[in-house]
């Protein structure tokens, strides 16, 4: 599968975090091989910033790739951190509520930081916060 155009990975070798860029458009179009990139970096005990500064269109159908990468990651212990999302994209991210879910970030620096802190919860437990409230 051939990623979109202008979607192209940066590795950061210094804190061993691989930054993901996404492409202008996250929707049903591109969502398959956005997943794709996304899912390879993903691996026991990674670390992705996936950077959304170059996203000015997003769709349901891209957060729900974002959705599935974040179980994936969690089912295989690695961590992911969104960072500069704005506009619309920003907006969809919000109306979804998964920035509930999501570590979403200002810049590439802060996704860094929070990726190197212990992690809070599981995202089952983000996403259901009163599950054990009766």
């Amino acid at each position: 599968m051939v990623p979109p155009e202008n979607t192209y990975e940066l590795a950061s070798i210094m804190d061993n975090i691989t930054t993901v860029m996404l492409p202008r458009q996250v929707d049903s179009e591109t969502s398959a091989s956005v997943e794709a990139l996304i899912v390879a970096d993903l691996r026991p005990g990674a670390s992705v910033i996936v950077d959304g500064s170059e996203v000015t269109y997003m769709s349901a159908a891209g957060v729900r790739v974002f959705a599935r990468a974040l179980h994936r990651a969690e089912d295989i212990g690695a961590r992911i951190a969104f960072c500069r999302f704005i506009g619309a994209a920003a907006d969809c991210l919000l109306v979804s509520g998964f920035t509930q879910l999501f570590e979403v970030v200002d810049s590439v620096e802060e996704a860094a930081a929070r990726l190197r802190l212990k992690p809070t919860g599981t995202v089952d437990e983000r996403l259901h916060p009163n599950r054990g409230a009766g």
